[in-house]
């Protein structure tokens, strides 16, 4: 048999994962029985059966009936209860004192767990500052008979030290014992930068938003509105829903957020939604034991395939209520999906804000739906395999076949996004599978055919695309196909980046066609990676050109974003930087500006 100690080792070999893929199980079954020494007469060390050596707080719930909704689901209210008990456990243990939720965000829910499946919540530390830390939190469903365990969902939360009188507190620091350690303290300072950036960011991306207004304004007709999404809810608060503070749970509070947003959600969509991601739990100022807290959740924009829901508490006191004056404790937005009798997701109606109030709302949903798709991508970590081919002659048909094929499907797909619009410029975002992608729509009073020649010369894009700073030409396929070597400005250090792309042109078959410009990365034996660049790849990029009359035409820009060219779409997303509206506007002015020489079309 097993004994504790071995046990323990076991345990302390496979560490938690705080921001892993949610695919990777926190930890494995054990392989085979162990059980509790014979004799218990002999105190336990607390080694043993405390919280982790790492510094780690586990939580473990069999899930009863009690716990479920209609389905025999986990009640996501109910999880989140559990999350911030752990997580708040953990925050004092490192603290020595008591701690308040700040915020709880990025939650990310991958699997449900079901009546009869255990629930293993595992907390740490990530990184503590002078009076704050970061705790992350990984969720584990397991099966009883199986032992199969899945990833419920990962999420961070920031607390508070809370002294006892006016004692000034400073943090010890995390010790960090692994390299996953090392890489989640990094993390957690990058994740704090972009939290306190958020409102800038947001205060930014609202500015631009009476942009949208001609957009909102134009909506199609089967657009509705909102206002009979409205939820609103009481509840006293009463000597259980207290922390042991005195204090109203967080996660109380957090489960009955949830529970109006989620009847919000099913008034537009009439089916049962289901709690798919939470942007932010934000906590402004705390509620006791006998106060009243009104609840307040609306739908404030729909995303294809989900629904943003907007919550805002006010908390009253005795007085408080008779006056009608409440405080502002919490807000939150929460993001559902849901599915139809097929089990498809479904397909939410399109908004139509009407009162000025429901576009402010409106407008803000997609700020913050640019903000997590940058936090999203860019604290992601995702490793990607090589995405160039190797260029021979045995291939060339069908490199340069998939060039073109890969980006008219791209062009096509349903479900973009408008994220802003400014100077006859339009932007859009498409996220499918955790992919996202790209597209600038422009327009020029110049000719389809003359846009067509100009951009499929690459030695122009440095003339107006300030990302390029060379494009030198390699070599000629054939008349349609080129491969260039590309040199752009440093993204991270100080190595220029490098590219090497093939480069597929297309004319339109019939009328109504696009002009097609088709762009991806290529593996070339004569333009090996030197150690002066940084060798970065393009999965997907080019331009697809409609003609609008005999004098004007649009033009489409896609990026299908792979890791080499994030760092200058972030920028656009998270509202920190307009160079790809900038950039738009350069390629629109060298269009109308630039002469053609018509023998070359």
């Amino acid at each position: 048999l097993m004994t504790t100690f071995h046990r323990q080792q076991q345990r302390q070999g496979r560490p938690l994962l705080f921001g892993s893929s949610c695919s990777e199980p926190a930890y494995q079954p054990l392989s085979s029985p162990c059980c509790l020494p014979d004799s218990m007469d002999y105190p336990l060390q607390k080694s043993v059966w405390g919280p982790g050596a790492r510094g780690e707080v586990q939580m473990c719930q069999t899930i009863y009936p009690c716990h479920a909704n209609h389905r025999g689901e986990l009640s996501a209210g109910q999880l989140l209860k559990w999350i911030d008990s752990t997580a708040c456990l953990t925050a004092e243990r490192h603290a020595g004192m008591s701690c308040v939720t700040a915020s709880v965000d990025d939650i990310q829910f991958e699997e449900t767990a079901r009546v009869g499946q255990i629930i293993t919540i595992r907390a740490k530390v990530n990184r503590a500052f002078t009076t704050s830390m970061e705790v992350g939190v990984k969720v584990i469903v397991q099966d009883t008979f199986t032992s199969a365990q899945k990833c419920v969902c990962v999420a961070f939360s920031t607390y508070v030290a809370k002294p006892v009188g006016a004692q000034k507190v400073t943090l010890n620091p995390v010790r960090l014992q692994s390299e996953q350690d090392d890489l989640e303290y990094s993390l957690a300072a990058e994740r704090r930068r972009i939290r306190l950036c958020n409102e800038d960011a947001f205060k930014n991306l609202m500015a631009e938003s009476h942009l949208l207004n001609g957009i909102v304004q134009g909506k199609e007709n089967d657009a509705v509105s909102t206002e009979h999404t409205h939820v609103q809810s009481i509840e006293l608060v009463l000597p259980p829903h207290g922390n042991h503070h005195g204090n109203t749970f967080g996660g109380q509070i957090m489960a009955w957020m949830e529970t109006v947003a989620t009847i919000a959600a099913s008034r537009l969509c009439r089916a049962y939604p289901t709690l798919k991601s939470v942007d932010m739990f934000k906590f402004r100022g705390p509620s006791t034991v006998g106060d009243r807290l009104v609840f307040n959740a609306i739908v404030n924009n729909t995303f294809q395939k989900n629904v943003e829901v907007g919550v805002r508490v006010e908390a009253y006191n005795c007085e408080e209520w008779t006056h009608g004056k409440g405080r502002h404790i919490n807000s939150a937005f929460i993001i559902y999906d849901a599915l139809n009798d097929k089990l498809e997701p479904l397909m939410f109606p399109r908004i139509k804000p009407t009162t000025e109030d429901s576009i402010r709302r409106y407008c803000g949903a997609i700020a913050r739906k640019r903000i997590r798709l940058a936090r999203k991508y860019i604290l992601s970590g995702k490793e990607e395999n090589h995405l160039s081919d190797l260029w021979d002659k045995s291939n060339e048909t069908y490199l340069s076949y998939n060039n073109v094929a890969t980006l008219t499907f791209l062009a096509t797909k349903q479900g973009w996004e408008i994220t802003t619009t400014a100077n006859d410029i339009k932007i859009f975002t498409h996220e499918d599978n955790n992919v996202l992608s790209m597209k600038v729509e422009m327009r020029a009073r110049i000719p389809a055919d003359h846009a067509f020649s100009l951009l499929s010369d690459l030695s122009f894009r440095k003339l107006w695309d300030s990302h390029y700073l060379n494009c030198e030409f390699i070599k000629n396929v054939n008349e349609d196909d080129r491969i260039y070597h590309i040199i752009c400005p440093p993204v991270i250090g100080e190595k220029l980046q490098d590219f090497v792309v093939l480069m597929s042109r297309r004319q339109p078959c019939k009328d109504g066609d696009p002009y097609i410009i088709a762009m991806r990365s290529i593996t070339l034996t004569e333009v090996p990676p030197s150690p002066d660049y940084f060798r970065s790849e393009i999965l997907c990029a080019g331009f697809m050109i409609y003609s609008v009359g005999k004098d004007s035409c649009k033009v489409c820009y896609y990026n299908q974003i792979s890791s080499g060219v994030l760092p200058y779409f972030a920028g656009l997303l998270g509202g920190w930087s307009t160079s790809i509206e900038d950039t738009a506007c350069s390629c629109v002015t060298f269009l109308e500006t630039t002469g053609v020489d018509t023998t070359l079309l």
